[in-house]
């Protein structure tokens, strides 16, 4: 079986399964038995559980080696109860410490009360509070994600996308097939960077499962992330439609606070920089700040500087304010950033106020923005 530290559990369903296989691993069949019963009596289609209570059970007439060491069972079935039993047990072993953050909040606007972080190899999705622009560490639960590994690519790829996402609206259970649990909530798949890399595809949520299935194995989803009813009814409550973040990842990286707090003063320096250069009116310290590779919805670089440059000619002075920013690096992709913030913008002959979204990518030792566009 697993052999696993002993751990503190409160009395909840995953808890208590987890508990009941730490007591296994310590031949503390009675207790085991005890916890399995608990969340077999609230919860009799946790087919995890019904196979732990069965090995258990078994255990009183013969030794066991592994979970469902049972001659006849169906080996890819049993194969995924185990991937979720042990995605489990790491969970509850290696939860994250205050002093640790996932490296993608760099910064939260206050209006995002909560950001969700998502470990594709782990199973986990991790809920954060906004603390001052900063992450704390609310709860984790376990999750199913797409059949196929990497990056999505296409509709019908069976992939969960990778990248920086919102949560964009709530399909309730009663609008829904039941296959869908207690609800959904779409993600904004395919983003600007999704599109400019040529992914397609649409429908990624969050949901939940069918009433007669607790949870399902790791993989086992056609792209989306896919929670336990109850979990997704508890989380929903802290989302807010087209502001909380969506980050998924294929493997969380972890850093400091004081690592974090670096990465958000160099994206602080970035967007200041940027808006300087813009102020004094110096076309070329300006355009020093895009990438060659940049595009926009509508022009690439040569179309973009040429544009720029016809309208900051026309300007005697320029005032910029930058407020409610958000910033996260992007997974998947090194030196890489999104940033959205508000935008104020007054000149000697125009004034608006805008929201406003830059992918920013690092070359060499400066950071350079590689898409700009409405948010």
């Amino acid at each position: 079986m697993l052999a696993v530290a002993k751990v503190a559990c409160a009395a909840s369903p995953d808890a208590l399964l987890v508990q009941s296989l730490i007591d296994i691993s310590h031949s503390q069949m009675n207790s085991a038995l005890s916890s399995i019963d608990s969340v077999l009596k609230t919860n009799p289609n946790f087919r995890l559980a019904q196979l732990v209570k069965g090995d258990i059970l078994l255990a009183r007439s013969r030794p066991i080696s592994k979970l469902g060491d049972v001659a006849g069972a169906p080996p890819d079935r049993i194969q995924g109860l185990r991937e979720e039993a042990l995605a489990r047990v790491m969970r509850h072993e290696q939860r994250p410490d205050e002093d640790t953050v996932p490296s993608y909040l760099v910064e939260m606007r206050p209006e995002q009360k909560y950001a969700i972080v998502v470990d594709l190899d782990k199973s986990a999705l991790y809920l954060y509070r906004n603390v001052d622009g900063g992450p704390q560490y609310v709860a984790d639960y376990y999750i199913t994600s797409g059949k196929q590994s990497g990056e999505k690519v296409s509709e019908g790829d069976k992939k969960t996308p990778i990248g920086v996402y919102r949560v964009t609206g709530h399909l309730p259970e009663s609008k829904l097939p039941a296959f869908y649990g207690s609800g959904a909530f779409p993600i904004s798949y395919p983003n600007e960077w999704d599109r400019h890399e040529g992914r397609s595809g649409h429908g990624i949520w969050l949901h939940g499962t069918p009433p007669d299935t607790y949870s399902r194995v790791p993989k086992a989803s056609s792209g989306c992330v896919v929670l336990a009813n109850h979990d997704l009814t508890e989380i929903g409550d802290y989302l807010q439609l087209g502001v909380t973040p969506v980050i998924i990842s294929d493997s969380i990286r972890w850093e400091s606070r004081k690592e974090a707090e670096a990465v958000r003063q160099s994206v602080d320096d970035a967007l200041e920089k940027w808006k300087r250069d813009w102020e004094s009116l110096d076309n070329d310290a300006y355009l020093g700040n895009y990438s060659k590779q940049f595009f926009s919805d509508t022009m690439g670089f040569p179309e973009w500087a040429k544009y720029k440059s016809k309208v900051n000619s026309a300007k005697s002075w320029v005032k910029i304010t930058i407020s409610n920013v958000s910033a996260f690096l992007y997974p998947g992709k090194d030196g890489f950033f999104v940033v959205s913030f508000d935008q104020d913008y007054s000149s000697n002959n125009f004034h608006n106020k805008m929201r406003k979204r830059q992918y920013w990518i690092r070359e060499g030792n400066a950071w350079k923005i590689i898409y700009e566009g409405d948010a």
